[in-house]
């Protein structure tokens, strides 16, 4: 549902007659220019992060391909792994440049323990070293982001920016944006054209319909139904960690006091300040004895925690160690405690089962977004979405050439868009509520709004360009 569909008249200006004097309860019309201009217009943005996408939900098996020496341990020993004080102490041995800011453990018997340390020069990335849990060996060292390897990371940057920074976001928010408008769009116009017929027609592909636009409609239209879930769902996590429509998502989480609770590592009772990105938590700077690593294990464990686990020394002095599950598989584990081990007790923690129902929800669709929320099976889902996508709009820009006039004195090298003036068809009611809730969702959704009254401002130029050409003559 990502591109135009067939339409008549096939004419620049809504001719006069009933539809411009009878006063219609519909937005069909206009439904139908906007569903065409859209999709023809931001379908490449579409296509671009439907490939992207595909690409960073295996990124996790590239990883393993590209990585595998830091990623795995040479042989899983005969014995126990090395108290994690151990494996800490060989990593900033070979890393004595930087401040210890994590340490995660390895979570399976052949993975590498990752000691990752701060270094003003890298901003918000850091130095990963990957150390044999068994022999104290270095594995390697990587530099991440967010606990992402560099492919990672440059796949990431690939769907969220292309690599062009703030500039580029604005692509992935404007695809998202219209990725909703235009699968919503859809769905309506196919339903409004199938209403009458079987239900099976609106569902299956419809072989028996004539070669040519007919047979791609259906193939784009009914294609598009079963994705309906799938896209929707992309759209809105998407859109939750964007630049502009995110800070919107944000500011509603902030006034429904919907945010994830902050853990409080102040040994004093002073709360720690909140604030985490959708990757995970921002570094600390160490202030306390690694060698105290080894208590704080224990004492987390013992606490209730389990799976992967990440340990962060204090901010700074008088504060506690933090130990976070990273567990982003379903069922999740994102409990987080407060550890003081000079005390050896658990000061504070918050548990998942505690959040707001709101920071569940968008914890677990970013995981969904990414494909780690049921593995491999997610990764799968996430792969047919994408590929589905861009069938759909491979279709739409056939339709559109399918449409083409091909009589020698009308040639063209598409078709033409769905009748122009629309809007002077629909009852003032009507037409009113429409543009007050795109005026919302517009502000809502900001490069929507920009990108949608761009079109609008555009297709009036054409329209007045059009008409002055008689007067000209």
């Amino acid at each position: 549902m990502s591109v135009a569909t067939d339409v008549s008249p096939p004419t620049e200006e809504l001719p006069p007659g009933p539809a411009a004097t009878g006063r219609a309860w519909s937005l069909v019309p206009l439904l139908t220019r906007l569903h065409f201009y859209g999709g023809v217009l931001v379908a490449p943005l579409l296509a671009v992060a439907a490939v992207t996408g595909l690409l960073f939900a295996f990124s996790p098996q590239l990883d393993r391909l590209v990585y595998d020496r830091e990623l795995h341990a040479a042989q899983v020993g005969p014995g126990l792994p090395k108290p994690l004080s151990e494996q800490v102490a060989a990593a900033i041995a070979a890393h004595p440049d930087g401040t210890l800011a994590t340490v995660i453990p390895a979570a399976a018997p052949d993975a590498t323990t990752r000691v990752v340390f701060s270094l003003p020069e890298l901003g918000e990335k850091q130095h990963t070293v990957y150390v044999d849990p068994y022999t104290g060996e270095i594995r390697g060292r990587l530099t991440t982001w967010f606990g992402e390897t560099p492919l990672m990371t440059w796949l990431d940057d690939l769907h969220r920016n292309l690599h062009l920074g703030a500039l580029g976001r604005i692509y992935s928010e404007t695809a998202a944006s219209w990725l909703w408008v235009l699968v919503l769009g859809g769905l309506i116009l196919w339903w409004k054209r199938q209403r009458r017929r079987r239900a099976e027609r609106f569902l299956l592909y419809d072989l028996k319909a004539a070669k040519g636009v007919r047979r791609t409609r259906g193939f784009h239209a009914a294609t598009g139904v079963w994705l309906v879930i799938g896209l929707l769902f992309l759209s809105a996590t998407g859109l939750t960690w964007s630049r502009w429509a995110g800070g919107n998502f944000g500011d509603a989480l902030d006034a429904m006091d919907a945010r994830r609770p902050a853990l409080d590592t102040s040994l004093t009772g002073a709360a720690a300040p909140a604030g985490a990105a959708h990757h995970g938590e921002a570094p600390a700077t160490a202030a306390g004895d690694p060698a105290q690593i080894d208590a704080v294990l224990r004492i987390a464990l013992a606490g209730g925690l389990s799976g992967p686990i990440e340990i962060s020394p204090p901010a700074e002095a008088g504060a506690a160690w933090s130990v976070v599950e990273n567990d982003n598989v379903w069922p999740v584990h994102f409990d987080k405690v407060a550890i003081d081990p000079a005390s050896g007790t658990i000061v504070h923690r918050t548990d998942y089962a505690d959040w707001p129902f709101l920071a569940k929800l968008s914890a677990l669709g970013v995981q969904a977004h990414m494909g780690y929320l049921f593995g491999l099976a997610n990764q799968l889902l996430l792969a047919a979405l994408a590929i589905g996508l861009l069938c759909v709009i491979t279709w739409g820009y056939r339709m559109w050439w399918q449409r083409r006039p091909t009589r020698a004195d009308r040639r063209a090298p598409v078709g033409p868009p769905p009748a122009r003036g629309a809007w002077r068809g629909v009852r003032p009611p009507l037409l009113v509520a429409g543009v007050l809730v795109t005026a919302a969702i517009g502000w809502a959704l900001p490069t929507f709004g920009v990108t949608l009254l761009a079109f609008l401002i555009a297709d009036a130029a054409a329209s007045l360009r059009t008409r002055c050409r008689p007067a000209a003559r």
